[in-house]
């Protein structure tokens, strides 16, 4: 067991939102050492877009300070911690990968997971059944692609609490994209206090193969948002070119100023 599965690990902050210092494997380790314990939690992956979310929306920053567990899913988010020095974050967490692990994980020490979201319908099947293949002794313990607009309808909402209390899982995969995922984990959660929530975004696609990842090389370079931007240029461009790249810049001086603030204080403090 990791020394993350045994205690708090550290976090840093990027333009006001904290982010737990964890690698992938100890993300993992974390989850599975409180899962079996019993104690719940709420997971958010927050890439560049979260961020700039949390910036001019005060209710989903608030959100994610309330969540239990943040990691960043994004590489400008691992250069921007190590641009302003202090506790960095190792590496890009990024859900996609996660929920391969975290099944991994699952099928070994005997957790069950519930597959909450995706599209169209039928995926989140789809995908359960191919994570079952690729992770022999996995337990799914259901799948449920909601119909569009249920969040507003609280008869499908009380239909997916019921089906989610008669699974029982012990982790809930929310793949609705953010920050729909974030929002319905926050409202359901309590349904199921001692599961692990994830918002795991597109990623039941990626199970099926629906949607390809990009190869390795291109994701260590930290340039899978270019591949994404590839196969999806109309649902992605704004997100990426428009709003992502300006706010890419914003973060990086952001971090670049706290690292000269820091800098400056210990200067003045004569350490």
């Amino acid at each position: 067991m990791s020394d993350a599965a045994q205690s708090e690990p550290l976090r840093t902050q990027l333009v006001g939102v904290s982010i737990d210092c964890l690698s992938e494997a100890q993300t993992i380790d974390l989850l599975a050492t409180r899962s079996k314990a019993g104690m719940g939690s709420f997971v958010v992956t927050v890439n560049l877009d979260h961020l700039r979310r949390c910036r001019k929306d005060s209710d989903y920053r608030a959100l994610v300070a309330g969540s239990d567990i943040v990691v960043a899913d994004g590489m400008p988010l691992v250069w921007a911690s190590r641009m302003q020095g202090g506790n960095q974050l190792p590496e890009r967490v990024a859900g996609s990968s996660m929920m391969f692990g975290m099944c991994e994980r699952a099928a070994k020490d005997g957790l069950s997971i519930f597959l909450l979201g995706g599209y169209p319908e039928g995926v989140a099947k789809e995908a359960g059944d191919a994570l079952m293949v690729r992770y022999p002794g996995l337990q799914i313990a259901g799948t449920h692609c909601p119909e569009f607009g249920f969040e507003n309808d609280a008869e499908k909402m009380e239909t997916i609490s019921k089906m989610l209390q008669e699974a029982s899982p012990d982790i809930v995969y929310v793949a609705l994209g953010s920050p729909k995922q974030e929002v319905l984990i926050r409202a359901l959660r309590d349904v199921l206090p001692n599961a692990i929530w994830v918002g795991i975004g597109i990623s039941l696609s990626f199970a099926t193969g629906e949607v390809q990842r990009a190869p390795v090389w291109i994701q260590k370079l930290g340039i899978e948002w270019l591949h994404r931007l590839v196969q999806e240029p109309k649902r992605l461009f704004r997100r990426y070119i428009i709003d992502g790249i300006p706010f890419a810049m914003v973060l990086f001086l952001t971090a670049l100023f706290a690292r000269v603030t820091r800098n400056g204080s210990r200067m003045d403090s004569g350490t």
